[in-house]
Parts: structure tokens; sequence; C-alpha cells
């Protein structure tokens, strides 16, 4: 049955030409065991996410010391929770201190084992720090591990950095045109 995987991804491809072709076990649509390992008990992972929300409320309110002070008690609290140093990271990242946001979002990556939403959200944060660099090979890598989670954005940023699939939309869209024009050939 590996060929129907296959055949699914062709047709997807065909009939979604804008979409990168990505062959996933995991996809949010059909995996409900995706979801972020938690070793944090429920009373302290409430905890945590107060002081995420306090974080990212400072943040939007340029309070940046206050958001990276926030961050730091919910990273303390509960250092197994790829969440919150995917919250901090995107504070370095607003800081420019890019080395930090990397460290966070790889430490993300590792303790989502590349899973679930958090390890989504890490991977595309990590795409985006790797295009800024000028390292499109990498970059393009995290949006597809990104996209395979089910990140949209990242689907979408896929898409225009795989050079296939934009030389297929490409000729796609020159034989729907031939076909409009009445061209045969």
């Amino acid at each position: 049955m590996a060929s129907e995987g296959n055949d699914d991804l062709v047709l997807d491809a065909i009939f979604n030409p804008s979409l990168p072709v990505v062959a996933c076990e995991n996809t949010v649509k059909d995996c409900d065991q995706c979801v972020e390992e938690e070793y944090v008990e429920a009373s302290v992972l409430s905890k945590v996410k107060e002081l995420e929300i306090e974080g990212v409320n400072a943040a939007e309110s340029g309070d940046f010391d206050k958001s990276l002070e926030a961050f730091n008690s919910a990273v303390n609290l509960a250092p197994n929770h790829a969440s919150s140093y995917n919250n901090r990271a995107q504070l370095y990242r607003l800081k420019g201190d890019i080395d930090a946001a990397l460290q966070d979002v790889n430490t993300a990556i590792e303790l989502s084992k590349g899973h679930g939403k958090a390890a989504a959200q890490a991977f595309t944060q990590r795409a985006m720090i790797r295009k800024l660099q000028s390292d499109d090979e990498a970059a393009y890598h995290d949006f597809k591990a990104a996209a395979a989670l089910g990140n949209t954005f990242a689907k979408a940023q896929a898409m225009q950095m795989n050079p296939y699939a934009a030389l297929c939309n490409q000729m796609l869209k020159e034989a729907i045109g031939k076909l409009k024009r009445g061209e045969t050939d």
C-alpha cells in the first residue's frame, strides 16, 4: 500500500499545485497523537500559561524587560515545556538577539521531539531566522518540516521557495493559457 500514499501525493500535487509536496505520516488532519509531550503538572502548566500571556502582553506594549522576566520565569518553572522556549525565542528575535533565539527554538524542537504545535512554531521561527541569514536551503527544510506539521504559513513559504513547484506552476499556467487561447500545441 506504499504506492497508494505516493498516488495521493501525485494527485495532491496536481489538484493543489500551490502547496508543497510533502510526504508525511503525521499530518494534522490525520494524526491525533501529534500532541506535544508535556511533563508538567496541571497546576504548574496553568501558572506557566499565565506567565506566557503576561510575557506576550508586555512584549506587545514594548516592555521587553518585563516580557523577558515573565518568559524566564515560565522556562524556570517548567523547563520541559517547549512553548515557553518558543515565546522567549520570539522575544529574543524582536530584541535582535538571534543567537539566543536560535538556541531557544532548537530547545523547543528538541523538547517537542519535532511533533505538535510547538514544533511547528519552532521550525517556522528557525526557518525565518535562517532565511534572514540567507541560508535558504536550511530555511526551506525547516519550512517543509513546519508545513508537514500543519503550519499554513510555512506551507506557503515552502511552496514559494520550492524551485520544482515554481517550475510546475509556470508550466501549468502556460498550458491553461494555451487552452484559453484555443492553441492546440
